[in-house]
């Protein structure tokens, strides 16, 4: 088990969190975390993760065995040899513990875990495909997907029509945007690019595009994803950088959002976090699309 982490992380230490939980901390609503799994022996993770309605999508490995390769595509979803998919769900909805500042922005929602993708990105667009089909069959009210590729994928392929019935069913669909860090020049990353869902760039202590965050016309929202803390398997926490966990404290928001106004559709719970944003410019840009996330903007009346 790693240390705990005792201090208050630096994009914590901005939100005034009792002002932000007065009405809800996320009960109710239910967040699929589509990643490397989630491991649920951490115990800011134990009672927030619902394994039952976990899922593997792995298959083993013929060329490259690893040391889990016979659990690989058996398991449900709440083994995670990577970390990835922890330290995604930890930012969600990491339940209080004494000795570290650390906590989910909507710490009593619960986790869906879905194992699909691992060190070696074996996850492919098409079993990303059936993830997302089976979060929406278990309830999912919000997805996180923390990965990306910069693969085509028009319309017609598997992944844009998963995503598509997802929106359709009213499920707000959080993905990150991806690291190349090229202002634009690379290719579209998805499912970012994909209608309806909320790509999140990252940004830094100054509110402004963290170096390594992809920019482009997909990019919905900025978040925090410089020196991020979260939970890692075993317990304890770490620190790491990325757009991977700049999704999550939206998707956090979000479960906040679903969760204070339940009659809102989709749509209006990514129009009240675009809203609500804080901005340094007029209108939206392709680096931090419509502003950095501001929780306690997003969840005031």
């Amino acid at each position: 088990m790693k240390k705990q982490i005792a201090d208050t992380p630096w994009p914590l230490q901005r939100v005034l969190l009792d002002e932000l939980w007065q009405d809800t901390k996320g009960k109710g609503v239910r967040v699929a975390v589509i990643d490397t799994g989630v491991d649920d022996v951490n115990p800011q993770l134990r009672t927030a993760v619902d394994a039952k309605a976990g899922k593997d999508y792995l298959k083993p490995d013929k060329k490259n065995p690893g040391l889990d390769d016979a659990q690989r595509g058996k398991t449900d979803g709440t083994v995670d040899q990577v970390g990835h998919g922890t330290k995604v769900a930890g930012i969600i909805a990491a339940r209080p513990r004494p000795g570290t500042g650390f906590v989910g922005l909507a710490p009593e929602a619960t986790i869906i875990p879905i194992r699909q993708n691992d060190e070696k990105n074996s996850g492919k667009a098409d079993s990303m495909a059936e993830a997302v089909k089976w979060a929406v069959a278990k309830g999912a009210h919000v997805i996180n997907i923390s990965q990306d590729t910069t693969a085509r994928l028009g319309p017609e392929s598997d992944l844009a029509k998963a995503v598509a019935e997802a929106v359709r069913k009213d499920v707000v669909v959080v993905a990150s945007a991806g690291n190349d860090g090229m202002d634009g020049t690379a290719k579209t990353t998805y499912p970012a690019a994909f209608p309806g869902v909320l790509a999140v760039a990252s940004s830094d202590r100054n509110n402004e595009r963290a170096a390594f965050s992809q920019a482009g016309p997909m990019v919905g929202v900025a978040a925090p994803g410089v020196d991020i803390v979260s939970t890692v398997p075993g317990g304890g926490q770490c620190v790491d950088n990325g757009t991977s966990f700049s999704a999550p404290y939206v998707a956090g928001v979000a479960a906040l959002l679903r969760a204070e106004h339940e009659d809102w559709s989709a749509a209006q719970i990514i129009a009240r976090i675009q809203q609500t944003a804080v901005r340094s410019v007029n209108g939206r840009d392709n680096y931090v699309g419509w502003g950095v996330v501001d929780p306690v903007r997003a969840l005031a009346d």
